[in-house]
C-alpha cells in the first residue's frame, strides 16, 4: 500500500515540475516595425546672420524750398498718391505780389522798348533824308538796344519769380504712400522742416553691415538669404554692392542685396535678418524626428544586421550642428550609408529586434 502511495506522489511531483517549466519559457520577441532613412551627404552652408535694414530706392522726404505758412494739407497719412499729385500748399500771397509787381515793371520796360523802336525808325528816315545828323540816329539805336536789354532782364526776372510760385505747391515726386504728417495748418515752415514722406515699396534693397575683420571674404554675388526671426527662409538673393569704406560708428562694411519678394512682406526701414553664406561643404544630415536626448547627449538608432539573422536597433551617440529645414547637421557619430531609424524611436531600446518597413 505504501509503495502505491509513494508512486502516486512522485507522479504528481513530476507533473508539477513539468507544468512549472512550461510556464517559465517566455515567448520569442516580435520585431518592431520601423522606417529608416539612409544617411547621405548634403551641402551645408557656412553662414553668419546679421541684422539688415530694408530700404527703398524710391523714398522721398518732402521738405519745402520756400518759407511760409501752411494753408492747405490735401492728403492724410497712409494715402496712396500718384506722381505729381498735390500734397500741401504754402501761402503764396507774398510771392504772388512780387510776381504782379515784376509783371508791371515788365510792362513798363516793354512800353519804353516799343517807343525806342519807333524812334529808331524815325531817326533812320530823318538821317537818310539829310535832316538830322548820324549821331542822332546812332543815339536812338543805342537807346533801343539798352531798352531791349532792360526788357529782357525784366522778363527773365518775372519768369523767375513766377516759377517760384510753383514751390508753394508741394507735389508727390512719384506714385507711393504718404507717411507721417507732423505739421498742421497754419504752421510756419522753412526748407529745414520735414512735412511728410512718400515711399514706394519697390526696388527694395537690404543694407547689411558686415564686420570689417571679414572684409577679405566679401565678394560680389555672395549668396544672401533673407530669413524670418525663427530662421525660415523668405528669399535668396546676392550681394550687388560693396562699400569701399568702413562705417566709423559700426566698424562694418556696407553691402547691399536686392529684394524681389512681394511687397506685402517688407516695408521701407524694416529690420530683417540676413544670412550671408560664405561657403558650403558636404556633411551628413539626420532627420529631426530620429534624434533622442538622454542626459543632454543626443542619440540615434541605427538599423544593423543581427549575426543570428534579422535586424537590430543599435543606439549611437551623435554630435549635432545647425538645423537645415527638418534635419540636423551631424558633425560626429554617423557615416554616409548608415540606416537611421526615423519612426517608433520612443519604443526602442539598444539591441531590440526591428523590422524595416516602407
Amino acid at each position: 500500500m505504501s509503495v502505491i502511495v509513494f508512486a502516486a506522489a512522485m507522479a504528481a511531483s513530476l507533473l508539477s515540475v513539468s507544468c512549472t517549466n512550461t510556464q517559465a519559457t517566455p515567448p520569442a520577441a516580435q520585431p518592431l516595425p520601423v522606417k529608416t532613412d539612409t544617411v547621405s551627404l548634403t551641402a551645408v552652408p557656412q553662414a553668419d546672420e546679421y541684422v539688415a535694414t530694408v530700404k527703398s530706392r524710391r523714398s522721398a522726404s518732402i521738405q519745402p524750398q520756400v518759407d511760409g505758412s501752411l494753408t492747405r494739407i490735401l492728403v492724410r497719412s497712409g494715402d496712396v498718391v500718384r506722381a505729381g499729385q498735390e500734397l500741401m500748399t504754402i501761402d503764396p500771397l507774398k510771392q504772388q505780389a512780387t510776381v504782379d509787381q515784376q509783371r508791371s515793371t515788365e510792362a513798363q520796360k516793354k512800353a519804353t522798348l516799343d517807343y525806342n523802336q519807333r524812334e529808331v525808325e524815325r531817326q533812320r528816315q530823318l538821317f537818310e533824308s539829310g535832316v538830322t545828323a548820324k549821331r542822332d540816329y546812332e543815339l536812338a539805336v543805342q537807346n533801343y538796344e539798352n531798352s531791349k536789354a532792360d526788357f529782357d532782364a525784366s522778363t527773365a526776372a518775372r519768369v523767375t519769380q513766377q516759377r517760384q510760385l510753383a514751390y508753394y505747391n508741394l507735389v508727390a515726386p512719384f506714385a507711393g504712400i504718404v507717411g507721417d504728417i507732423p505739421v498742421h495748418l497754419g504752421d510756419y515752415v522753412s526748407p529745414q522742416t520735414l512735412l511728410t514722406t512718400v515711399d514706394e515699396n519697390a526696388e527694395l534693397e537690404a543694407y547689411i553691415y558686415i564686420p570689417a575683420d571679414r572684409g577679405a571674404e566679401i565678394r560680389m554675388n555672395l549668396p544672401v538669404e533673407i530669413v524670418t526671426s525663427s530662421g525660415e527662409p523668405l528669399e535668396s538673393t546676392k550681394v550687388s554692392f560693396i562699400s569701399q569704406q568702413v562705417d566709423n560708428a559700426l566698424q562694418g562694411i556696407l553691402v547691399k542685396a536686392p529684394i524681389h519678394s512681394s511687397l506685402d512682406k517688407f516695408r521701407n526701414a524694416q529690420l530683417i535678418k540676413a544670412r550671408v553664406v560664405w561657403s558650403s561643404s558636404p556633411k551628413p544630415t539626420v532627420p529631426v524626428l530620429a534624434v533622442t536626448r538622454i542626459g543632454g547627449q543626443s542619440f540615434v538608432y541605427i538599423a544593423t544586421s543581427n549575426p543570428n539573422g534579422g535586424t537590430l536597433a543599435k543606439q549611437r551617440a551623435v554630435t549635432l550642428g545647425d538645423t537645415i529645414g527638418n534635419s540636423y547637421v551631424v558633425t560626429g557619430g554617423l557615416q554616409p550609408g548608415d540606416k537611421v531609424i526615423i519612426s517608433g524611436t520612443q519604443f526602442l531600446v539598444d539591441g531590440v529586434p526591428v523590422q524595416i518597413i516602407g
